[in-house]
């Protein structure tokens, strides 16, 4: 199993950062050393503490920026990077950034949005929660309230999930996926058919509704509750802030 991050999107939200950097380069450490770290920098760190030390990073826009800083992050983290190119990252949403590494997924991967600054106990519950013949399983929060914006979740104990979108009514929801997801070797396929039908309905959808592609058609998505942990997606400067307070935690 490989570590896996989508880092090829561009986050205009966060400009002026994001007028060179991708946003998973955007830094997020402390108050006066915001430089010594990154969202990716706490993807790959966390990949390195469950001991998945090969890592694909698709990258799209502002490449440059990660293939200059790849030797340095590899030494940094003790991990082993391959770059993934999304020739489409400035144009078509993550549905097609996930079919992009296709090829590496069916080694199995832990996928990281490159937006999402959490622990490593969400890395460790997936881990955790794989060898009860589940392909695919999503991290997903319960615990916080949920509101218009977040890509929610709605499971049936025996069935897994039912619904995935941002789409719905938050009190219908069982959770909140946050963006981390373990997929199986044996599901690699599957879901790659499943995102290539997804994007070439509509360039512009999630690979959450490539996940939603898979349900439909019968395939099991299961769940693991990470428990009361805070993350935060880094979407604009208000989710920066946030997520400068939470990376200092760990």
């Amino acid at each position: 199993m490989i570590g896996l991050v989508l880092a090829a999107g561009a986050g205009r939200r966060l400009r002026p950062y994001t007028d060179t950097l991708p946003k998973a380069l955007v830094p997020v450490g402390p108050e006066g050393d915001e430089e010594s770290q990154t969202v990716l920098d706490i993807a790959l760190a966390n990949f390195a503490a469950v001991g998945l030390t090969d890592v694909a990073v698709v990258v799209g826009y502002r490449k440059e920026a990660v293939y200059e800083r790849k030797e340095e992050l590899e030494q940094k983290h003790g991990v082993k990077l391959t770059l993934v190119d999304n020739d489409k990252a400035e144009e078509w949403n993550n549905a097609y950034s996930l079919w992009c590494a296709r090829d590496v997924i069916k080694q199995g991967a832990l996928l990281a949005n490159g937006d999402t600054v959490h622990p490593v106990s969400v890395e460790k519950t997936l881990l955790d929660a794989r060898g009860n013949g589940q392909k695919i399983i999503l991290a997903l929060d319960t615990v916080k309230n949920l509101d218009e914006e977040e890509m929610k979740v709605v499971t049936d104990p025996e069935k897994g999930v039912q619904q995935i979108t941002k789409l719905m009514d938050p009190s219908t929801a069982s959770g909140e996926y946050i963006g981390l997801t373990l997929i199986e070797p044996e599901a690699a396929e599957e879901l790659a058919d499943a995102l290539k039908t997804t994007f070439e309905r509509d360039p512009q959808l999630y690979y959450e509704d490539g996940y939603q592609e898979l349900v439909n058609r019968g395939f099991k998505i299961d769940v693991a509750p990470i428990g009361d942990v805070q993350w935060v997606e880094i979407d604009n400067h208000e989710d920066l802030a946030k997520g400068r307070e939470i990376a200092c935690r760990y």
